[in-house]
């Protein structure tokens, strides 16, 4: 029996609420799901169990376990996760959980129907709008009344979509998830041309084809679908794009999205206390303003629905509404000045606020939540009595270019409620949304499961928790719809290397691979949504998904300015790791789908000239490679993954016969050491060999650390950055602590740990960067305080294993 932890979070209490829990499984202990049950109060709740990973035995790895749970208001609650509930017995356990509705899906003529017991909807194939049909109960909706998302570009030129064919991602009685890909066509394109077939072509005289990818997500007994729209730049140019909008129509009449000022003061609230209070008592419209939910239920009188009740909110600390009466117009706008005078002190990964937009009238109403609107903006919402407007890209509002090959997706949830559901409800749905539970388990199910990097110190010790958790916590917050899980890197910035500009990190070192381990080993929820947006980020901006280079497709872009701008892809900058970690913690299989991808194109550029012979690439590069090609197969137990991981190992192997050990070019007439990328081959090699054990990989791991530890310790304990005269400054690359913890698990000999003594020490008690300082403007980003997540991407698995290493020696620093 496995406890799954609900922590307090809301003063209302959800009921059925739809949750998701990562379960990690032992080699050999189950194989199948069908005995599986999530009890609470001893009941079993609605489940759907979706296995993401197996062992090479079959047996199961990883689980990804949605369900149903009743949360109590401001309470914190356990269930009960029971992996042999029915064992013995031929009676579906789920058959009988829950209280309530199941979703459900099913095949039509030309597409699916999909119903959660309180909304059902039909989608369908070669078709421009996303519903073919709605129904909440109360009102049916067709394809006419929902339009786009509609692209236009930087031209001024117009696209249609058109949806290719729709697939199941997922079915099951609690969530049913549809996606679909498609094209947006510009308008000016020929007529007779075959939609399904037409090149990407950046000329302004032929078509132009931009890829979007779909996903409609629905929930058991709930009536609101999410709505998700990904973009992806399948031409040879830069995409501005001046607008991308979806359109819910109420009626025959255009949907506006121009967007008006507020005639009344509604600045915003620069204490981000909500503090700022407002007073409507002698208001009678025909518009309101209000913070906070106090004043809702009065204006709610003022503004009936039979009249057409528009709406518009977004949140900080306090929601801040803008409410009209009698279709009023009302809108919001997020661009970069709103959020550089906007006190936020939220971790902005977990919750920075909601944004939303509602229309209700005596039939039915719509709320609109655009989700993380804030960190991707620019954004708008507007509602008046035509409908609803979603601006995901606001026309005249910021400045989104997507270079060639660059995705983003962008995610708003529509939900269908009654004429008399109060503001206050709908407002508490849009923030649950923004901020979803999220249930966890223990730490010590992760350590016994043996699924990832042993993280799991038997012994803690507070300063280096502490350090650990400021490290992971420090990054900078950078706003904007393609910067969002990214930070600036200030050291390639001021090295020049962006030319003058602003040098992104494109996650290096696997920042979402750090934040998993560090959230398994402590069950902390941010290190979870750290992982979520970076991971999301990276699957969309820092890969490349069109080019005409075959190199270049699906690889991920070295740190560069603009994410691609003059980027290349080299072994050395690509991971796949936080990618797969995404997969098991997300479920969503276009995690997997990345990795793949990236393991692909590292076997083609190993193919290059640059690859071709021992030592004349660093040991860098071929070590990341051999990083990336192991995780793959350990995922996937495709042999094509360790077909070139013998052949990497064989290049070490020559490499050190060559040289005497594993040197980096560097000047055209020096080979020399540097610690940290012979730390990543190491700690590369290392993964290979708990994988194949093989006596000689052992020693040569062993002799490479001897190495380290004989020539790059200076007599002060710490080690130099590079082996030349020029370069031999004081060096705080904690990577070299893995290699020396490494050297320790294969020896169990604990001189190894001390010659990392000084670096540990130092790495522990360095202060943080801050958090907290002066938000600036930079190109098409609002950029935070704080540092690139490069720093506690490099330095969380050194540290943490060394640290493991130290405390099991009870060794002092």
């Amino acid at each position: 029996m496995i406890e799954i932890y609900c922590e307090k979070l809301y003063k209302y209490s959800r009921i059925e609420e739809p949750v998701s829990v990562t379960i990690p499984f032992k080699k050999g202990a189950y194989t199948k799901t069908e005995d599986m049950a999530v009890l609470q109060n001893g009941s079993p709740v609605l489940i759907q169990p979706k296995v993401t990973a197996r062992y090479d035995d079959g047996s199961i790895r990883y689980l990804f376990l949605r369900f149903l749970a009743d949360l109590p208001a401001n309470k914190a609650t356990v269930l009960q996760f029971d992996v042999k509930a029915k064992a013995g017995t031929n009676s579906n356990i789920n058959k009988t959980a829950g209280k309530g509705m199941t979703a459900t899906v099913e095949k039509v003529a030309d597409g699916f129907r999909v119903d959660t017991g309180c909304l059902k909807y039909e989608v369908a194939n070669h078709c421009g709008s996303i519903f073919k049909e709605l129904d909440d109960g109360r009102k049916i909706y067709k394809a006419a009344d929902f339009e786009g998302p509609y692209l236009k570009d930087g031209n001024g030129d117009t696209y249609d979509m058109q949806i290719d064919t729709w697939r199941v991602v997922e079915a099951g009685p609690v969530c049913v998830i549809l996606s679909a890909e498609g094209s947006s066509l510009c308008s000016r394109a020929d007529d007779t041309a075959d939609t399904n077939t037409v090149n990407a072509d950046s000329g302004t005289g032929g078509a132009k084809n931009i890829r979007f990818e779909l996903r409609l997500t629905a929930y058991a007994g709930k009536p609101w679908t999410e709505v998700s729209y990904r973009i992806i730049n399948t031409t040879d140019e830069p995409l501005a794009v001046k607008s991308l909008v979806f359109h819910y129509k109420a009626g025959k009449e255009a949907v506006s999205d121009t967007l008006v000022p507020m005639n009344f003061d509604a600045e915003t609230d620069s204490t981000g206390c909500g503090d700022t209070l407002t007073d409507n008592s002698a208001n009678e419209g025909p518009l309101f303003h209000t913070r906070g939910i106090l004043e809702l239920e009065a204006i709610e009188k003022k503004t009936p629905p039979e009249t057409v009740r528009t709406l518009v909110g977004s949140s900080n600390y306090k929601t801040d509404f803008f409410i009209g009466k009698d279709g009023e117009p009302v809108n919001k706008v997020i661009d970069a000045k709103y959020l550089l005078k906007e006190a936020n002190e939220h971790f902005a990964e977990v919750l920075y606020g909601t944004f939303m937009a509602d229309r209700t009238d005596e039939k039915d109403g719509l709320c609109i939540t655009v989700y993380q609107a804030q960190q991707n903006y620019p954004k708008a919402v507007r509602a008046d009595k035509n409908g609803i407007s979603v601006m995901l890209v606001p026309e005249g509002v910021g400045n989104v270019v997507m270079q060639p090959g660059m995705a983003r997706e962008q995610q708003f949830l529509m939900h269908f409620h009654a004429p008399e559901e109060p503001v206050w409800e709908l407002d508490n749905r849009s923030l649950i949304y923004q901020m979803p539970d999220r249930p966890c388990i223990a730490p010590r199910i992760f350590k016994e499961a043996g699924v990832m990097l042993d993280v799991f110190p038997e012994k803690l010790n507070n300063d280096v928790e502490i350090a650990l958790m400021g490290k992971a916590d420090a990054h900078a917050r950078c706003y904007g719809m393609l910067n969002w899980g990214d930070t600036w890197d200030s050291g390639y910035t001021m090295q020049g290397r962006g030319n003058g500009r602003v040098v992104w990190s494109n996650n290096e070192y696997d920042f979402p691979h750090s934040c998993a381990l560090q959230y398994a080993r402590t069950g902390v929820r941010r290190y979870l949504d750290y992982l979520l947006v970076t991971a999301k980020h990276w699957m969309d901006v820092d890969i490349c998904h069109y080019s005409k280079n075959p190199l270049r497709i699906g690889g991920q872009w070295e740190h560069t300015a603009g994410h691609c701008a003059n980027g290349v892809m080299v072994c050395s900058h690509e991971w796949v790791e936080g990618l797969l970690d995404y997969y098991h913690f997300s479920g969503d299989e276009r995690g997997l789908a990345s990795a793949i991808g990236i393991g692909e194109n590292v076997l083609r550029l190993l193919d290059t000239p640059m690859y071709a012979h021992a030592g004349e690439a660093n040991a860098r590069e071929t070590g990341w490679a051999l990083r990336t090609l192991t995780a793959l197969y350990i995922e996937t137990h495709d042999k094509k993954w360790v077909e070139k991981c013998d052949w990497i190992i064989h290049s070490f192997e020559v490499w050190e016969d060559e040289y005497g050990s594993w040197l980096a070019p560097y000047t055209d007439n020096t080979a020399i050491r540097v610690g940290f990328m012979i730390s990543v081959a190491v700690g590369s090699v290392m993964r290979y060999y708990r994988e194949f054990p093989q006596e000689d990989i052992k020693e040569m791991l062993i002799r490479a650390v001897d190495d380290l530890i004989e020539n790059c310790l200076m007599d002060n304990g710490l080690f130099y950055y590079k082996e030349l005269p020029s370069l031999a400054r004081l060096g705080n690359n904690t990577l070299l602590l893995e290699s020396l913890a490494i050297a320790y698990e294969l020896t169990g000999d604990k001189k190894y740990l001390a010659p990392g003594l000084e670096t540990f020490k130092r790495a522990i008690y360095e202060k943080p960067s801050t958090i907290n300082g002066q938000k600036r403007e930079e190109e098409d980003a609002v950029i935070g305080a704080g540092s690139s997540t490069k720093g506690f991407a490099q330095s969380f698995i050194p540290l943490i294993t060394y640290y493991k290493a130290l405390s099991e020696n009870d060794m002092r620093w």
